[in-house]
C-alpha cells in the first residue's frame, strides 16, 4: 500500500467506476420513462441473432477496410508492438526482476525474470516461469495474463509463490491460481493449492496458508455494479462457498475491497466499501473488529509504514482549518486513529499544478505533478523540516524538485522496492524509476537513489531548498527504439476558449513543414471523464499509422505538387484529471456539457487556425471518449468529416441495466431518477439522433467479451444510424479482447489498423 495513484479505484483504467449512494436506484414510485428502443433484441449479448447481425456488419466493414493499404498498415503496427526492442519494464521481487512480455512468437505473453546485472544487458538472460501460450494450448482457454501477487517470505526465506490473475477471454473477471516460481508450476488443488473460479473481484495474501478474497463466484453475491459484495476469509484446503463472512457492502454501492499490508512492522488489514467511484470508506482491522479510519467519503486514504496520507476531492475542513480539493496531507497513522486531527500539508494546487499520483520509497515520497500538463516530480523527506520553498509545497517536510522533466513530456517516478534495505545496508529501498516520454520522444527508463543531502551537498538540480534537500543521481537504463521519424515532427502546445471562457490547453503534433491552410488530415483524441489524464505519450502506432502516412500529392495555392503528412492533436477537456479534482468535477453529471463544449471549442481552433477543415478533421475516443466522441457526431456534426468511436457509452437511458454500468452513476447520473434523466438525455448520443442531418461518416468498434461497457450500446447505435438511413455509418465487434478490445498484438495491431485506415481514407482521400 505505497505506491497511489491519486483517484486510482481498484481495477480502474479509463472507464472502470462505481456507483453514487446520493443517486442509486430511483426509489419511490416514479421512474423517468424509457424512450422506445427498437434494438433491445441486440443486448442479448450472445445470443444466436445477434451475434449473426455481427458477423454480417463484420464482413461488411472488413470489405470496405481491409484493402491493400490497410494489410501494410496493419503489417506496419505489428511490427511495432512485436519489436524486441521495446523496454522490457520489471518490477523487483526479492533478488529477482520480473517482466511480462509479448511478441509475434509469444502473443499471450511470457511471465519471466531475471538478475539486475543481466537486465542491465543489451540481451538479458531471462528465465520463464510461465509460457501463456502453451498454457492455453495445453487447457483450451485463451487464457489472458493479468498480473501476480506474491506472498511475502518468512524471514530468511525468498519469493516463491504467488497467486497469477489469468482472465478466460480478457475481460475484466479473473481465475486466480496459486503458482511455484521455483517449480514453474501451478500449486495443484488436489493438494490444496489455492485455485479460485474465474469472478470479478480481488485477493491478497494474508498468510501462508489464508486468503482475504472479495468476488462473486461461488454464489457468493454481487452489488448492482456487478463487482463483490462480500469478502471472505479462505484457508487453504477450504471451499470458497463456505469461508467465514469477512465484510460486506450493501447491494446498491460499487464494491468490497480487503487488502492485507505485509509490511514488517506495520502489518494491518484494509477493507473498503466503494460507494461509488468518488465516495469510499475505509477501515482498518484490529482486536477481530473492523475500525472506521474517520474522513470524509471523497478523502482518498493511503498508508505507508507509520504514515496515513489523504487527497481530498473536494475542499475539506478539519480541526480548524479548510484544505482545498487536490491537496496532499499526512498524519501519523496511530495518533489520527486515536483522535488527533493534527495535519501536514506536503502538497497545495494552483492554478496551474496538480497532483497525479504519488509513490513512497523507504524513506522518501515521490509526489508526480502536472503543470499545465507537462511533469514536474518534488520529492518530500518526512525526516526533515522544509523552508517552505517551492511554491506549492508547504514546508511540512523538505521539499527538493527533481531535474528530469523537459517541457511538455510525461515523466513519472516510483519506487523500485520500498520493502527492501535502505541504501545504508546496501538494500533498494529507496530506489526508484523514472519514466519519461514524450510525443516525439521514445520512451527512457532510468533509475535512481535517493539520499539524504549535507549542508552544501546538493546534487545539481536536483533540489530547490538551499541547505537541505534530497540528494538524486539517476542514470538511463534502457532506451526504447524510434519507430518512425521524430525529428520531422514538432509539438506544440495551444489553448482554445470553450464556451464558458475557460482556457482548454491542447497538443499538437506535426510536420515541422506544416501548411496552415486548413487542408492537413488531423484526428482530434480526448477522454474528459472519471479524473484521468491525458499526457504526452511516445506511439509508433501513431507515428507510422497517421504522421508518417502522406496525402496524394496534390497542387498548392502555389501550383506545385504539395503532400503532406497526417496532424495529430489530444485535448485536455474537463472532466479529465489534468488540472486536479476541480477540472473533472466541472463536467459531472449536469455539467457534463462542458466536456463536449470544451472538445468542440479545440476542434474550432484547429479550423480556426488553418490546420484543418470540417473535411479533413476526424475524431476519435475509446469508452468514455467513446461517448466523448458520440456526443460530437449528434451535437457537433458540423465540425468533423469522420468519428472513430470505441467501446463506446451511447444509450445513456440503459447503461446502468448493462455490464458495469451501474457503477458510473457518480459520474454521469441516474436515468431513473426523472429530475436526472432529463440533464441525462442531453448527451445521450443514441437518443440524439435526427434526420435530414449531415453526419460525419462513422466507424464503431467494440468487443464481444467487453465485460465492463459491453458490446451492446455500440451495436445498438450503429443499427439505429443504419436504420434511418444514415450512409457510411460501419461497425466492427471483436469476437474476444474484453475492454481493451484486444488480448494479444496481433488482435490490437488490427484493431488500430482499421480505426487510423478508416480516418485516413475518409480525411486524406487517398495516399502516395
Amino acid at each position: 500500500m505505497t505506491t497511489t495513484a491519486a483517484d486510482q479505484a481498484p481495477g480502474s483504467s479509463s472507464a472502470n467506476t462505481p456507483s453514487s449512494a446520493s443517486s442509486t436506484e430511483a426509489s419511490g414510485p416514479e421512474v423517468a420513462p424509457e424512450p422506445t428502443d427498437e434494438n433491445v433484441w441486440l443486448e442479448e449479448i450472445y445470443g444466436e441473432e445477434p451475434l449473426a447481425w455481427v458477423r454480417e456488419q463484420n464482413a461488411r466493414t472488413e470489405d470496405l477496410i481491409e484493402d491493400a493499404d490497410y494489410a501494410a498498415l496493419e503489417g506496419s503496427i505489428l511490427e511495432v508492438l512485436d519489436s524486441t526492442d521495446r523496454i522490457a519494464m520489471v518490477g523487483k521481487r526479492g533478488d529477482w526482476y520480473y517482466n511480462f512480455w509479448k511478441d509475434q512468437a509469444n502473443p499471450k505473453g511470457l511471465w519471466r525474470r531475471t538478475t539486475w546485472e543481466s537486465y542491465l544487458t543489451d540481451s538479458p538472460d531471462w528465465d520463464v516461469l510461465l509460457d501463456v501460450d502453451a498454457l492455453a494450448a495445453a487447457e483450451g482457454v485463451e487464457w489472458v495474463f493479468h498480473g501476480a501477487t506474491f506472498l511475502r517470505p518468512a524471514d530468511g526465506e525468498h519469493y516463491r509463490l504467488a497467486l497469477v490473475a489469468l482472465s478466460p477471454d480478457g475481460g475484466d473477471a479473473n481465475r486466480y491460481r496459486e503458482f511455484d516460481v521455483d517449480t514453474r508450476t501451478f500449486v495443484d488443488p488436489a493438494a490444496s493449492g489455492f485455485d479460485l473460479p474465474t469472478a470479478k473481484g480481488n485477493v491478497s495474501w494474508l498468510d501462508a496458508d489464508t486468503l482475504l478474497v472479495a468476488s462473486t463466484a461461488a454464489g457468493l453475491p454481487a452489488t448492482a455494479s456487478s463487482y463483490a459484495r462480500t469478502a471472505v476469509t479462505l484457508r487453504r484446503g477450504e471451499a470458497l462457498a463456505s469461508a467465514p463472512l469477512l465484510f460486506e457492502v450493501p447491494v446498491d454501492h460499487m464494491m468490497a475491497l480487503v487488502a492485507h499490508d505485509s509490511t514488517p512492522g506495520f502489518e494491518r488489514t484494509f477493507a473498503v466499501d466503494y460507494i461509488d467511484f468518488y465516495n469510499r470508506s475505509t477501515f482498518v482491522r484490529s482486536a477481530e473488529a473492523w475500525t472506521e479510519i474517520e474522513a470524509p467519503t471523497d478523502v482518498n486514504l493511503s498508508a505507508h509504514r507509520e504514515w496515513l496520507l489523504f487527497r481530498p476531492q473536494q475542499d475539506w475542513t478539519v480541526g480548524g482549518a479548510t484544505y482545498p480539493a487536490g491537496s496532499l496531507l499526512a498524519a501519523r497513522f496511530e495518533d489520527y486513529l486515536a483522535g488527533s486531527r493534527e495535519l501536514l500539508v506536503l502538497f497545495t494546487p494552483d492554478a496551474h499544478t496538480s497532483l497525479q499520483s504519488w509513490s513512497w520509497t523507504r524513506n522518501f515520497l515521490l509526489l508526480n505533478l502536472l503543470r499545465d500538463v507537462s511533469s514536474e516530480i518534488r520529492v518530500l523527506d518526512p525526516g526533515a523540516r522544509g523552508s517552505g520553498a517551492g511554491g506549492s509545497i508547504s514546508g511540512a517536510w523538505a521539499s527538493s524538485l527533481l531535474d528530469a522533466c523537459p517541457p511538455l513530456h510525461d515523466v513519472n517516478a516510483y519506487a523500485v522496492d520500498d520493502e527492501d534495505e535502505g541504501p545504508d545496508d546496501g538494500g533498494a529501498g529507496d530506489d526508484f524509476w523514472l519514466v519519461a516520454t514524450g510525443f516525439t520522444t521514445p520512451s527512457t527508463l532510468m533509475r535512481g537513489t535517493l539520499e539524504r543531502a549535507a549542508s552544501g551537498d546538493i546534487a545539481s538540480g536536483s533540489a530547490d531548498s538551499g541547505s537541505a534537500g534530497v540528494v538524486s543521481r539517476h542514470a538511463e537504463v534502457k532506451a526504447s527504439p524510434s519507430f518512425f521519424n521524430d525529428d520531422n515532427y514538432e509539438v506544440q502546445q495551444h489553448f482554445a476558449v470553450s464556451a464558458d471562457g475557460t482556457r482548454i490547453p491542447y497538443f499538437q503534433v506535426a510536420s515541422r513543414d506544416l501548411v496552415l491552410d486548413g487542408q492537413n488530415p488531423t484526428q482530434l483524441s480526448g477522454y474528459g471523464g472519471f479524473e484521468v489524464s491525458r499526457t504526452p505519450a511516445y506511439s509508433g502506432t501513431v507515428g507510422r499509422a497517421w504522421l508518417e502516412r502522406r496525402t496524394t500529392a496534390a497542387a498548392d495555392a502555389d501550383g506545385a505538387p504539395h503532400s503532406r503528412g497526417g496532424v495529430y492533436v489530444v485535448a485536455n477537456i474537463r472532466g479529465g484529471g489534468e488540472y486536479g479534482p476541480g477540472w473533472h468535477r466541472a463536467a459531472l453529471k449536469e455539467n457534463r456539457h462542458r466536456a463536449y463544449e470544451d472538445f468542440a471549442a479545440v476542434a474550432g481552433h484547429l479550423i480556426s487556425r488553418g490546420v484543418t477543415s470540417r473535411e479533413r478533421l476526424g475524431c476519435v475516443g475509446g469508452s468514455n471518449g467513446g461517448l466523448l466522441v458520440g456526443n460530437m457526431l449528434t451535437t457537433y456534426p458540423e465540425l468533423f468529416g469522420a468519428v472513430s468511436c470505441g467501446v463506446p457509452l451511447l444509450d445513456m437511458r440503459r447503461y446502468t441495466k448493462l455490464s458495469a454500468g451501474h457503477s458510473w452513476i457518480a459520474e454521469y447520473g441516474n436515468p431513473d431518477v426523472p429530475a436526472e434523466w432529463e440533464y441525462i438525455q442531453t448527451f445521450s448520443p443514441y437518443h440524439l439522433l435526427k434526420d435530414g442531418v449531415d453526419y460525419p461518416e462513422t466507424f464503431i468498434w467494440t468487443a464481444t467479451s467487453d465485460d465492463r461497457v459491453g458490446p451492446v450500446q455500440a451495436r445498438k447505435m450503429a443499427a439505429r444510424m443504419q436504420a434511418m438511413g444514415i450512409p457510411n455509418v460501419w461497425f466492427h465487434e471483436a469476437l474476444e479482447g474484453g475492454h481493451a478490445g484486444a488480448s494479444d498484438n496481433r488482435q490490437s495491431a488490427a484493431l488500430q489498423a482499421r480505426s487510423q485506415h478508416f480516418l485516413w481514407r475518409t480525411l486524406a482521400g487517398g495516399t502516395s
